[in-house]
């Protein structure tokens, strides 16, 4: 059981692995395409946030937070093939900043195309964090079970 799980979060991680490894390559100066893509979503995103907050988002180079999610996708990955939870938590992390910036659906009129394909992606986006609560839910919880099986052996003894 523990290869099979070890094989699924290879399978798991390797989605972010490889496209932190993508993103790296293509970095460059600017941040590459990953920035090039990302800055005018996250303007409109920045300007829907402190419509509705009153919040001002700060400005910063976007290449600073393209390097910030390679990071977290590529070292989360990793650690979470080993079954740590702070790779999770990483994963977790970075699953925050990105979807509700790259897949802005909430932009467009529903019977536009962009608005498929943005909000396919949104809820795919949600499942691949379904999967990240799930496994740190199983993580917190599996020391609990261990100790109330070794606690039930113990009262039979």
């Amino acid at each position: 059981m523990s290869f099979v799980s070890f094989v699924g979060r290879v399978l798991f991680a390797s989605v972010f692995i490889l496209s932190a490894w993508q993103e790296f390559n293509d970095f460059g100066v600017h941040g590459g395409p990953a920035a090039k893509a990302l800055k005018p979503k996250f303007k409109v995103f920045s300007k829907l946030v402190s419509s509705h907050t009153g919040v001002e988002v700060p400005e910063f180079e976007i290449k600073y937070l393209v390097a910030a999610i390679v990071a977290f996708k590529g070292v989360g990955g990793i650690f979470f093939i080993f079954g740590s939870i702070i790779g999770a938590y990483l994963l977790v992390l970075q699953q925050f900043i990105v979807t509700p910036i790259l897949y802005d659906f909430y932009n467009y009129d529903m019977e536009k195309k962009e608005f498929g394909l943005l909000f396919t992606k949104f809820t795919q986006n949600l499942a691949l964090l379904g999967a990240l609560f799930f496994f740190i839910g199983m993580k917190n919880s599996m020391p609990r079970r261990q100790l109330k099986k070794k606690a039930s052996k113990s009262k039979t003894v």
